[in-house]
């Protein structure tokens, strides 16, 4: 989510309010872009979860999903895009919207407001900085829960937009084992945890809106300092016991196994 909302401030500065004059759609980007889209004023940005929500005239939303390697941004000239880019929305002044992955894992759709609208009402959980993700409706939904305290964080359905990285902090500041259920973790904990997603999201969001902004290729965590991910082997920064890794569901986490219980 970090750094979905470091591309949607961006692109509202860039990108709200311009008309998509043509599209281009290259490497198994849906056609329904390029159909649809041309012709119509971009009105707003908004995200959800992880899902980027370009609002058009005519009731109409490019939903777009970044996935691992994705990237959206307006460049000067839309000739001059890259050789990985998969859609290009010539905006009128000569700009261009560009979704670009080199590993074509992202996807743009061009759907009814309405519709997509509903559906991520749906699937997604409350957004975590907002005044909705409230301590008494997490209480509620870890009450029911007998999944892991990392896969609970990791389900959209619980929280939405918080991936593989931020969960994994969020229980380092919780002190909190990632295998344990639930369902039996005290409220004392799970009001750690709470409070853990609000402060580690906030750091996040600030650098990775730091990083986007720097000339180069972006790098959302590289301001971001993480104390268990990726430090297999190293010594925690709390105790010192070195930190583990295990596999769950299908994702490594990293965690402290002298802090977090």
């Amino acid at each position: 989510m970090p750094e979905v909302e470091a591309v949607c401030r961006k692109l509202r500065s860039e990108a709200a309010g311009s008309h998509i004059d043509a599209v281009r759609v290259y490497r198994c980007a849906t056609e329904s872009v390029a159909e649809g889209a041309a012709g119509r004023k971009i009105e707003t940005i908004d995200r959800r979860g992880k899902h980027i929500l370009i609002r058009l005239t005519g009731e109409l939303t490019l939903h777009t999903h970044l996935r691992m390697s994705g990237n959206l941004y307006v460049i000067p000239d839309h000739r001059l895009h890259s050789m990985y880019a998969r859609v290009v929305c010539e905006l009128r002044g000569g700009q261009g919207l560009v979704l670009e992955d080199g590993r074509a894992l992202a996807r743009m759709d061009l759907v009814e407001t309405a519709s997509i609208d509903s559906r991520l009402a749906a699937e997604l959980g409350p957004e975590p900085l907002s005044k909705h993700f409230t301590l008494d409706g997490f209480l509620a939904a870890a009450e029911v829960s007998r999944q892991p305290a990392k896969l609970f964080l990791m389900h959209q359905g619980n929280v939405a937009g918080l991936g593989n990285i931020y969960a994994a902090e969020v229980l380092f500041r919780a002190r909190l084992d990632p295998r344990k259920p639930m369902n039996q973790v005290s409220a004392r904990k799970v009001a750690a945890l709470h409070e853990g997603i609000v402060g580690v999201l906030t750091d996040a969001v600030q650098s990775a809106v730091a990083a986007y902004a720097g000339p180069g290729a972006f790098h959302s965590e590289e301001n971001f300092p993480v104390a268990v991910y990726d430090r297999e082997g190293e010594p925690c920064v709390r105790c010192r016991r070195r930190v583990l890794r295990i596999p769950q569901g299908g994702r490594s986490t990293y965690f402290c196994p002298g802090c977090q219980r």
